[in-house]
């Protein structure tokens, strides 16, 4: 089986940026899946080469991840995710559980996680963006709000679910996508063990498995993140 894992591998190009949550998500499922032979192709988003004739031939729209398998092209994230676990799915890692209960609620969580993205990344860009001066800090409580309420369902989730992964004992998409949107939260200072102890047990528990360290964004190793989440 190994070989028939590096086979195909070898037909599989990803395009991805460092730090990108998306790109992660690609990444940890094709190393789940054995697949970790794939034509990996980093490229710089601050440089924006994203925009480059090369990923613009397979997407339009300028972005990463840009996926290739043999003549087939998939460029969202989730849709990534999903197609891998649909085309290999005897090998490696099953993702997808077989029992539909199972499956409705990897699937749902899955999704879900995109919540966690969408609240974070606008208080963190608010940030980012506006010079502090300008801040307006009646929008800024919102945003902590808004994100606050997200993470404290995420909590209770994961109240429900014991010491093993998100849905089941066994690691699935729903995993794959949940564990970068964490680590995108440290690594902006969220203060997860205080406000948070489900998700930082959580946190904690998965972060150094294998498919997501060889996911780890590379810059992050080198610096320090920044502190635009430690009043959520």
């Amino acid at each position: 089986m190994l070989g028939t894992h590096e086979v195909m591998s070898t037909d599989i190009t990803l395009y991805w940026g460092s730090g990108s949550i998306p790109c992660w998500r690609a990444m940890i499922c094709l190393e789940e899946k054995g697949l970790s032979g794939y034509d990996s192709k980093l490229i710089s988003l601050e440089k924006k080469e994203q925009k480059s004739d090369e990923i613009l031939k397979i997407n339009p729209r300028g972005q990463v991840p840009a996926f290739k398998h043999g003549d087939v092209v998939v460029n969202e994230s989730m849709a990534i995710c999903l197609y891998l676990e649909n085309i290999f799915k005897k090998q490696g890692t099953q993702l997808l559980p077989d029992d539909p209960s199972h499956q409705a609620l990897v699937l749902q969580r899955f999704m879900e996680t995109q919540n966690i993205m969408d609240k974070s990344k606008a208080l963190f860009y608010y940030r980012l963006q506006t010079k502090q001066e300008d801040w307006d800090q009646e929008c800024i409580v919102e945003k902590i709000k808004a994100l606050a309420e997200e993470l404290s369902l995420w909590e209770k989730y994961l109240s429900q679910s014991g010491d093993g992964f998100l849905i089941t004992e066994d690691f699935t998409l729903a995993d794959a996508a949940l564990i970068p949107a964490l680590a995108f939260l440290k690594r902006m200072k969220l203060p997860m063990k205080e406000g948070f102890p489900h998700l930082a047990s959580y946190y904690e528990r998965v972060k150094d498995r294998p498919s997501v360290q060889s996911g780890w964004p590379p810059h992050w190793k080198e610096t320090p993140g920044y502190d635009y989440l430690k009043d959520v």
